[in-house]
């Protein structure tokens, strides 16, 4: 078993501390904590992962009379195994695998909310995927892809402000009254967060990232369409000038999300969610020309497990036409890209524990058809108080 030495350490010291009360709440304060143990056994090989998030969410107008305003904060703690090394894929096996292990001041914003609350501002270190390329249901599964698109994942100098580094951010959100909505924000693309080195990138010199998106609420489901672009160009990975210089290219995006319910009430048993997104990007600074992804959940499925779920998913990455070019050059034939199919389950099994195991199949692993499918069985332990 490669399970890491940090792993094992953490979970110790979380059954010591279980007695005690690690969530707190009161009118102006709310602070969360929870503990990620991740098994997964990939290619012959068991690894172990574990993620800490401490969350504090303080009410200004409670505390110092500052109407409308809330402060935001989250501290992040990965360690344990890299599953890609054992074996690597396109998209991913496990959303809470990283390749440095540290502490992160993951966010730190401050939200300004007015019109009662139809409109607010945020502004700091902020997560896009919190908000933006996100559909309710997809949160229910462990592959990255399912969290964000791995088009968009992709780009940037260190991907975009997501887990497990932000940047610095400002994100303004309007809700209509007939339950449409519209949002914008504007990053760093250089995504640093205190805890990575160099810290919190201050310069802006590698530009920002616009987003847009807009929702709206259709026969019950929810529809999401959503635009993205960076405002420096960057490096096509296969154009060169007469110089072998690369060609400088503009790195944008699309995508469309729907989420619905397919039958069953809220509190019904067997009631079924299903989901749709796909997004399409340039191809020509990132291997990923685009892809979608595509789910059904199905909620209390057992009458006395109010909170049991099953999830079945697919995900597909599509290598873009000029990395595949590239690898064609150096002997290498890749198909158009990888597919990934997770059947999950998730249960609380009380009010501080649940337990979510996941099965994966790969498909042409990063685009290789000489490469064998291969499985991944994960068993998520979740901890939080």
């Amino acid at each position: 078993m490669n399970a890491g030495n940090d792993c094992k350490g953490f979970a110790i010291a979380i059954l010591l501390i279980l007695p005690t009360r690690a969530h707190a709440q009161n009118a102006a304060l709310e602070l969360g904590f929870a503990y990620t143990l991740d098994l997964a056994y990939v290619a012959d090989t068991t690894h172990a992962l574990d993620n800490i998030d401490i969350i504090a969410d303080l009410d200004l107008t409670r505390t110092i009379g500052w109407r409308g305003a809330r402060l935001h904060g989250h501290v992040l703690r990965n360690a344990g195994d890299q599953v890609g090394h054992t074996f690597p894929t396109a998209q991913g096996i496990d959303n809470i695998e990283v390749t440095s292990h540290r502490v992160r001041l993951f966010e730190f914003w401050l939200e300004q909310e007015w019109n009662d609350g139809a409109s607010s501002l945020r502004a700091g270190l902020y997560d896009l995927n919190s908000e933006f390329y996100a559909t309710e249901s997809a949160g229910l599964f462990l592959n990255p892809a399912f969290g964000i698109g791995t088009e968009l994942a992709a780009t940037g100098a260190n991907g975009p402000s997501i887990f497990p580094s932000t940047a610095l951010a400002m994100r303004y959100r309007h809700a209509f009254a007939n339950q449409t909505s519209l949002q914008f924000a504007i990053l760093n693309a250089d995504a640093r967060t205190w805890g990575d080195p160099g810290g919190v990138d201050l310069s802006f010199d590698d530009g920002v990232l616009y987003i847009g998106e807009a929702q709206a609420n259709l026969a019950h489901a929810r529809l999401g369409l959503g635009a993205w672009r960076y405002s420096r160009a960057q490096p096509d990975i296969r154009d060169q000038d007469m110089s072998g210089t690369p060609r400088r290219r503009t790195t944008h995006g699309i995508y469309a999300m729907i989420d619905a319910p397919l039958w069953g009430a809220d509190d019904d048993p067997w009631r079924g969610h299903g989901f749709l997104r796909a997004g399409i990007s340039d191809g020509d600074t990132s291997a990923f020309s685009g892809g979608w992804q595509a789910g059904l959940v199905i909620e209390h499925i057992f009458t006395r497990r109010e909170h049991s779920a099953l999830g079945i998913g697919v995900t597909r990455a599509a290598l873009s036409d000029k990395f595949r070019w590239n690898a064609a050059d150096n002997g290498m034939r890749l198909s158009h890209g990888e597919t990934i199919y997770e059947l999950t389950y998730f249960d609380r099994i009380s009010d501080w524990l649940s337990l979510q195991p996941s099965f994966q199949l790969v498909r042409e692993p990063e685009g290789d058809p000489g490469r064998n499918d291969t499985s991944a069985l994960l068993m998520r332990v979740v901890i939080e108080r």
